[in-house]
């Protein structure tokens, strides 16, 4: 990822890339061959230079990467999660409050052009599915998938119920997922989400796929909405327009004017509208939103509080998943 950054951050009039640096020599000057920037030697040799920076490190060095940056009040564009835990997470969100540093997280599905798409629609979901799988990279097999990659939706959920959660059922499967200390970590999970505001979610990530999936359905009153991220493509059927016309065939199958039901296909009564999208590049509209949050034009577009809100809800649907299940271990095994 530091590596994409480097390139939209070269390729814009709206910064100058400095620098890059690397905890392996030879891929910063790779980078920066590449790009046209310098290899710079250290962390401390940045925070000389820079103005502004993306971390794009693993998480469990996330908080000790940004806190010399924030402490000078360089802005950051940390890379998601925020933080490996809560704690870690909120003591960002601390730093950059006591020092007054601009921070925005690496929420990239934010700046899909579908998702971008079916924000401006406004609607106001009542239930939400989303399900997000994939094979296995064999990276992040530390991580499980929930922190991995299931926090990409969580973030889009939270900004689309726009409520306070009551309510987490969950259920997890570790099948080759092991921590850091050789626990066992989901491989894949299922959460069901109750907001306070009645809105429910239904989430399902899994890196034992065997093909890839990522969709999101958003269904309301006013509209339901399907999202395809990978094709960065989507569908919306509106109330208006469409409820008359399935109420006329309703009436005439009662009154017995259709007698034939064979030849009433629901699809074709539903007047469906693909979603405007725009082309432009997840990654560089990312990096726009952050620059204007930089130049002080904008709030950051997933400031601190969200990043740490995602990592909060995260650690919640991790914690509800049962050890019994998790491992695969009958109630009645465990002595």
């Amino acid at each position: 990822m530091g590596r994409l950054h480097a390139r939209v951050y070269s390729e814009t009039e709206r910064a100058n890339l400095v620098g890059v640096y690397d905890a392996n020599p030879d891929k910063a000057e790779a980078v920066a061959a590449e790009f046209g920037c310098a290899a710079l030697p250290s962390l401390g040799a940045a925070l000389e230079v820079a103005k502004a920076v993306t971390i794009a490190v693993p998480t469990n060095i996330h908080l000790a990467t940004a806190e010399p940056f924030l402490r000078k009040r360089v802005a950051c564009l940390i890379e998601k999660p925020l933080a490996k835990d809560v704690a870690e997470a909120r003591r960002i969100v601390e730093l950059a409050r006591e020092h007054g540093a601009v921070v925005q997280v690496g929420h990239i599905e934010r700046f899909n052009p579908a998702v971008r798409a079916m924000e401006r629609l406004d609607i106001r979901p009542r239930f939400i599915e989303v399900v997000r799988v994939s094979p296995l990279t064999f990276r992040s097999i530390d991580v499980g998938v929930v922190l991995d990659m299931m926090i990409h939706d969580i973030d889009i959920v939270l900004r689309l119920a726009a409520s306070r959660v009551e309510r987490i059922d969950s259920i997890g499967v570790s099948v080759i997922g092991a921590g850091p200390a050789g626990e066992p970590v989901e491989d894949i999970c299922n959460a069901r989400i109750v907001f306070e505001n009645g809105c429910v979610a239904n989430l399902t990530a899994s890196r034992l796929a065997l093909r890839t999936e990522r969709r999101m359905r958003v269904f309301s009153t006013e509209a339901y909405v399907s999202i395809d991220y990978q094709k960065k493509y989507g569908v919306v059927a509106r109330r208006s327009g469409n409820l008359e016309a399935i109420r006329s065939a309703v009436a005439r199958i009662r009154s017995g004017e259709v007698q034939d039901l064979s030849g009433l296909n629901f699809a074709d009564l539903v007047n469906i509208e693909e979603l405007e999208i725009d082309d432009t590049e997840p990654l560089r509209a990312e990096i726009d939103a952050f620059l204007d949050a930089v130049g002080g034009n904008a709030s950051p577009a997933a400031s601190a509080e969200d990043g740490l809100a995602a990592v909060e809800l995260a650690t919640r649907i991790v914690a509800s998943i049962a050890p019994r299940t998790l491992t695969g271990l009958r109630e009645d095994s465990v002595h």
